[in-house]
This record gives C-alpha cells, sequence and structure tokens, in this order.
C-alpha cells in the first residue's frame, strides 16, 4: 500500500453532540484534529420528540467555516450521524425538525407495518432487529410523508443542504428496513406495501462516491467550493472502519450512548434463531455485514449522572465517581441493560432501582455503588451478546475490540474482560471520525488505488495503541 498525504474534514453527529474534525494523512499515519464541538439532543415540540436540526446544520457549517480557515488546504468533506432518523424534504425545503427516534408516536408505527408484514417477514426481508423506531416505523405514522419529494436520513439530509445532491449512502439506508439484506438495494415492493412512494427513497450510493460540491450559502460561509464524499455515513459503520480487528475472529463493541456489539460478516445471517435473539445485520463499508445487537450503553449512566445533577445543582465529577465505583466490595446487583424501561429520558437512577427491586436484590445505597451496578450491568450485557453472536455465526470469538467513548471507561473495559472472559483492546476512541477520514483519503488515492478495508485498519494500528485488558479470575 502507497502513501500520501493531504487532509480532510470529518463531520461527527451523536446522539448528544456533534463535531468537526480535521483528519490529516501523512505517509500512511492519521491524526485527528478537533474543530468544533457542539451539542445536540431531543426538544420537546408540541407533536412530541424533534431534534433541533436548524441549530445543527448551523453548528456544522461554522465549524467546517473554521476548519478551513485553520486548514485551507481541505480536500473534501465526510458526514456520519447516528441512524434511522430523517428530514423530509419539498421543494428544496425541509418540512419540520426531523422527529427524535426515543419519539413515543413510534409505537403505532410498529402495529401498523406488523398488520401488514410479520416480524418473522421483515428479517427475512431486511436482516434487522426489531426496534422500535426503525425508520420503516416511523414512516408508518408521518403524517407529513404525501407532502414530501424525499425523504433523506440525518447525513444525507446534511451533505443535500450543503450540494443539492439527493442521495442516501448504503450503510445508513441498511438501518431503514427498507433494504433488501442480500442485494442492497431498496426493496420497493416492500415499501409499496407498506404505502410508502418509491419516489422518497433516493438513489443509494457506495461509501467513497462524491456527492457533489458545496453550493450557494454553504459555499459561501464555508470559503470554498470543497467536495463532500459519502463515507461510513452510520456512525457505527465508520466506526467500524476504524477497529484494528487483531484476528478474522475479533468482536467489536462500539460504545457510545449505544453499545454496539458484534462481529464483521461477509454474508448475513438470518435465521429464525438470530431473528429470536434480536441480532441485526447492517451494511458496512466494502459490503461488509455488520452482525451485531444493540446493547444500552452509556447512557444509562450518563442520564444517572444527569439526575444527580439536577438534585445537587452542581456538576458530577465523572472521573471521581468511576474511581469511587471501582472502589466498591462485595456483591453488585445487576439488572437488564436493555430494559425497555429505562429506554427514554428520566429519572434513570429511580427507574434502575424499579428495576433491582422487582428482583429481590438490594437497592444500591450509594451513588458509587449505584454507578458501579449501571456499569456492571452494561458490561454483562455485553458479554452475553459477544457470547450470542459467536454462537450464531460458529465463530470462535477470541478477543474483544472497544471503540468509542467507552475505550476510555476502564471500569467497563475491565468489567467486560472479566464477564466475558475474553481480553478487551481498548480504542482509538474517535473511531467514527478515524473511519470517516479513512474512507475519504482512500477515495482520493492517498493509500493507493485499490487499499483494501484490511490495509486501512492497518493504518489505524500504526496510528493508534489500544490498551489491553486481561481478564481475571
Amino acid at each position: 500500500m502507497t502513501g500520501t498525504s493531504g487532509v480532510v474534514a470529518a463531520v461527527d453527529l451523536g446522539a448528544t453532540s456533534g463535531r468537526v474534525m480535521l483528519g490529516y494523512v501523512d505517509d500512511g499515519v492519521l491524526r485527528l484534529e478537533q474543530v468544533a464541538r457542539f451539542p445536540n439532543g431531543p426538544v420537546e415540540g408540541p407533536d412530541g420528540l424533534h431534534w433541533d436540526f436548524t441549530a445543527l446544520y448551523r453548528h456544522i457549517v461554522d465549524g467546517l467555516a473554521e476548519a478551513l480557515r485553520r486548514e485551507p488546504g481541505i480536500t473534501s468533506i465526510g458526514i456520519d450521524s447516528w441512524a434511522v432518523d430523517y428530514g423530509l424534504v419539498h421543494g428544496g425545503e425541509l418540512l419540520g425538525e426531523p422527529f427524535h427516534y426515543r419519539d413515543e408516536r413510534t409505537a403505532r408505527g410498529v402495529d401498523a407495518v406488523h398488520a401488514t408484514a410479520s416480524s418473522a417477514e421483515l428479517y427475512r426481508r431486511n436482516g434487522l432487529q426489531f426496534l422500535p423506531f426503525n425508520t420503516l416505523y416511523q414512516y408508518a405514522v408521518e403524517e407529513r410523508l404525501p407532502d414530501a419529494e424525499v425523504s433523506l436520513l440525518i447525513p444525507d439530509l446534511v451533505a443535500f443542504l450543503l450540494t443539492g445532491a439527493r442521495a442516501a449512502e448504503r450503510t445508513n439506508a441498511s438501518t431503514t428496513g427498507l433494504v433488501d439484506v442480500r442485494t442492497g438495494e431498496w426493496d420497493l415492493e416492500l415499501a409499496a406495501r407498506l404505502g410508502i412512494p418509491a419516489s422518497l427513497l433516493p438513489p443509494l450510493v457506495d461509501p467513497g462516491q462524491v456527492l457533489g460540491t458545496l453550493r450557494g450559502e454553504a459555499r459561501e460561509r464555508i470559503g470554498a467550493p470543497l467536495e463532500v464524499v459519502a463515507v461510513g455515513s452510520h456512525d457505527t459503520a465508520s466506526a467500524v472502519v476504524a477497529v484494528p480487528l487483531s484476528t478474522p475472529d475479533s468482536a467489536y463493541i462500539s460504545c457510545g450512548t449505544w453499545g454496539l456489539v458484534g462481529v464483521e460478516l461477509d454474508a448475513p445471517v438470518v435465521s429464525d434463531e438470530a431473528r429470536e435473539a434480536n441480532f441485526t445485520n447492517e451494511g458496512g463499508v466494502d459490503g461488509r455485514v455488520r452482525f451485531l445487537h444493540n446493547v444500552t450503553g452509556l447512557w444509562l449512566l450518563s442520564e444517572a449522572v444527569r439526575t444527580w445533577e439536577a438534585e445537587d445543582g452542581a456538576p458530577i465529577d465523572l472521573p471521581a465517581l468511576l474511581a469511587d465505583a471501582t472502589a466498591v466490595t462485595g456483591g453488585i446487583p445487576l439488572f437488564d441493560a436493555n430494559d425497555p424501561r429505562l429506554a427514554a429520558p428520566g429519572d434513570m437512577p429511580a427507574r434502575i432501582a424499579a428495576v433491582i427491586a422487582e428482583s429481590g436484590a438490594p437497592v444500591p445505597a450509594t451513588r458509587a455503588t449505584f454507578a458501579r451496578t449501571i456499569v456492571e450491568s452494561i458490561a454483562q450485557a455485553f458479554a452475553e451478546a459477544v457470547a450470542t453472536a459467536s454462537r450464531l455465526t460458529g465463530r470462535d470469538v477470541d478477543v474483544i475490540h472497544i471503540v468509542g467513548g467507552g475505550a476510555l471507561n476502564r471500569l467497563l473495559c475491565q468489567a467486560t474482560a472479566d464477564r466475558s472472559g475474553l481480553a478487551v483492546l481498548a480504542g482509538p476512541v474517535e473511531a467514527t471520525a478515524l473511519g470517516n477520514v479513512l474512507v475519504q483519503a482512500r477515495a482520493h488515492g492517498w493509500f493507493g488505488p485499490d487499499a483494501t478495508l484490511e490495509e486501512l485498519r492497518q493504518v489505524v494500528r500504526r496510528s493508534t495503541s489500544p490498551e489491553r485488558y486481561e481478564p481475571r479470575a
């Protein structure tokens, strides 16, 4: 693999914050520089829970303008975000702020869709685990659908506003429930049965394809006619590109608000057993399959901390809290991290306490013990998901890679090693941004014209140093 130099901008949007990063490639080594970080989260509207997309887009443009000011040599921009949510467009304008996937309306959508297509049929067609907020369930209760010309998932919507291109990047489109798991194309027959016009579904594009060039006001505000390149626009797809898989049988956990636990495959697994285990087959870069299970991740801890901060009227020192949690001895009660009662925002400690009390276990009496219980429960869910992935695929998983913000949580990494009985390699923390940058750099030929996914991961190994956690008896 040859190497060269260049710089790109990565827009990385998460459920609680967004960032604009500069990604430098220098002879086969990567370096990231954060340019802007901005808040993101749900806002309550008269008709339900939405994203403040108008503010989010303003932050993105401002961040890109600052990136270009710092580094005039930027070659292109790549955009990734969370999955399933979308904006409806008519006449070039957004029809209101996009709904948030945690809005309660999705429950009605599940009933409407399953009246036409059963869970078993849907799994055979789209390979997705059942999540009540998958896009096709949202469409089923979307009152604005008849007024729209096209529906664009969040990163595609950002790209449209920047360039005018109407496209759907495949890795994120695979989370809608409307992409055929075997062909990778829109399942137009299913869409028609569900009353979703084919005209709403834009052309599918692959990671690495140039979407267009900055236009109009976006070009003026940012300051140059930069190209926008499709990346693995589902943030987990970008993160998995940057997982430095140490063996073919490695498992990965992309851990932040959610913990995406799985293995990388060449073909989907759509058995009844996989469906009953609620494992999903999502699109990966280069046609790979991300066979994984969504586990509620550090959302549980962040929501608990948010409640305690509201009670105290002051910020919580999270590193100190985790240090105290690590020092806790004695029995630690566990709870089901995927309990649906813990999915919505609110008083997380009270709801977790109720779940623990139902089991007959003692409710933690201190915040340190509570934090330890949360982390250990997440780790237990991770370990169980890895074991299930191994059983369903026939892979003898030999190591777990944790990337994303969870790689910084030493207590979580060690607990995952202990509970799985497998070594954990933690890092890189910035896997999503790194994957975003890698796909752009490959599109520009900076690693040679035919660099493979494995060769991109070699770049990650040269550029980062994961920390190893061995399981304790």
